[in-house]
């Protein structure tokens, strides 16, 4: 049973008191998952219109996911209570491995490379690093409470 949270951590890159980095991830989470979808409807149809696709939305993950993890590392290297947080740094360094296997990824597709094997291998491993980092930025609203304002 996690422990009761004491005190919320206020995020700095806020808009109207709002933290940005959980609002931002939404748009380049569902690019990245959608590039495996996209992925796999090529590998099964074989219409390129899949692997026009994908190059979309492997750019717009890539791109979009650099953008929101500006506001993360705001939060991260301003805020003494989440700077001081194992699990914020293990999140950081995860997102960064990700966002760089993404923009590999949307690279390999620019060059007109073939999907398999290293396509698809990217878009595989780029959701489950997604799935760690969204796991671990869980614990950092639910266990830390950081960008969370509590009731008294």
């Amino acid at each position: 049973m996690p422990k009761p949270l004491q005190r919320s951590i206020r995020s700095r890159a806020a808009f109207a008191g709002h933290p940005l980095h959980p609002v931002m991830i939404h748009f380049p989470v569902a690019a990245l998952l959608g590039l495996v979808a996209s992925d796999l409807g090529f590998l099964y149809t074989g219409d390129p219109f899949w692997t026009r696709a994908s190059m979309w939305l492997a750019g717009v993950g890539a791109i979009g996911g650099w953008l929101a993890s500006l506001a993360g590392i705001v939060d991260l290297v301003t805020v003494r209570g989440i700077r001081r947080l194992v699990t914020a740094w293990t999140h950081a360094m995860v997102a960064v491995v990700m966002l760089s296997m993404a923009s590999l990824n949307w690279l390999w597709r620019l060059l007109d490379e073939a999907l398999l094997p290293w396509g698809l291998t990217l878009s595989l491993s780029t959701a489950a690093m997604i799935a760690l980092a969204g796991w671990l930025g869980g614990q950092l609203v639910y266990e830390h409470a950081v960008g969370v304002e509590l009731d008294d």
